[in-house]
């Protein structure tokens, strides 16, 4: 079994992205045996589809790649890299693009959504990412990638693309992947409005609690959350068209790896009086470490780009093999 997974670097992680994401990847990543089997990217190359100022993209890979360490992923149990120091990435892109059509890219719905109503002045990489999400699986002959139900098409492409190529060249190069829904992932809501997703893009701050807060801080942010008058009750259910109150619940069985009914079951016929302060505590005690490791990565960047550094060396060996397949299969001289 070898897993991998990429992440979009971008600056002030926030609670969503931990328990979205991140807490998975550190679970998985003591449920895959071997150092070389667990992969997680910070997918630089998918970032400048869209225009990027290079001194950001250049804090937020750094600020990416310590969020993750500090979060709980071990760069001696996964190979953490960038694709920009892996230049097999764009090399397999461009091999694979040969092999999908264009039919499949045009029924990517993603595309659609982030191209809005301007299709023909987008970047022709914000088209054919998919191809490079494909490369990015295929050239470590993964077996599973970890992706939330708005995922899956994009995997179902990667399977075409590896068939057809298989097919085509009568080779048996790529491992066919398997989509890895596994739990259902907390989906953290603003704490300002229950029904938006917790952003780094909301213009209130006091949306989101970020990865980098202080305890003062987010004690306030939740003090100020916004809920309702009516106490919890006892069934979770019943905390239907409640949407703030039902975030808030999530968010403290998300950190506690319980069901949300237990915690309404703990807590019921309280009000937020009673719970809000519980949740700070809790809230406090979880990220308090983290923001502590990221303060040490703060005071020694260099410790980021050895990490990095390593982690790409063992990316670019890993995929080596699968790249110079690739040429041979095609019949290109290397």
């Amino acid at each position: 079994m070898r897993i991998i997974s990429g992440i979009q670097p971008t600056g002030n992680l926030h609670l969503g992205n931990y328990l979205g994401a991140i807490r998975r990847w550190v679970k998985l990543q003591d449920e895959v045996e071997g150092a070389d089997n667990f992969l997680i990217f910070l997918a630089d190359l998918h970032a400048i589809t869209v225009y990027n100022d290079p001194a950001e993209l250049r804090r937020n890979i750094h600020g990416m790649a310590a969020a993750l360490v500090a979060c709980g992923i071990d760069p001696a149990r996964t190979v953490l890299f960038n694709h920009a120091r892996v230049p097999a990435h764009a090399e397999m892109a461009w091999l694979l693009g040969c092999t999908a059509r264009i039919g499949w890219l045009n029924r990517m719905t993603q595309f659609k959504e982030k191209s809005g109503k301007n299709r023909e002045g987008v970047s022709i990489g914000l088209y054919a990412y998919p191809v490079l999400q494909a490369a990015d699986v295929l050239l470590y002959q993964a077996t599973h990638v970890p992706v939330g139900e708005d995922q899956k098409q994009h995997i179902e492409l990667t399977r075409d693309i590896a068939m057809k190529f298989n097919t085509d060249y009568g080779v048996d190069l790529f491992t066919v992947p398997e989509p890895l829904i596994g739990d259902t992932a907390a989906r953290i809501m603003s704490l300002r409005d229950g029904r938006s997703k917790m952003s780094k893009s909301d213009p209130s701050d006091m949306s989101r609690i970020n990865l980098s807060d202080d305890d003062d801080s987010i004690a306030q942010k939740i003090r100020k959350a916004k809920t309702d008058p009516e106490p919890l009750p006892d069934s979770f259910e019943a905390l239907s068209g409640r949407p703030e109150a039902e975030n808030l619940v999530s968010i403290y069985a998300a950190l506690t790896d319980r069901t949300p009914q237990s915690v309404v079951e703990e807590y019921a016929g309280k009000g937020f009086g009673a719970f809000k302060p519980a949740l700070a505590d809790l809230l406090v005690e979880s990220l308090g470490p983290i923001r502590g490791r990221l303060d040490d990565f703060a005071a020694d960047p260099a410790a980021l780009d050895r990490i990095l550094a390593d982690g790409s060396a063992r990316a670019a060996e890993l995929a080596k093999p699968t790249l110079e397949g690739a040429y041979r299969a095609l019949g290109l001289p290397r």
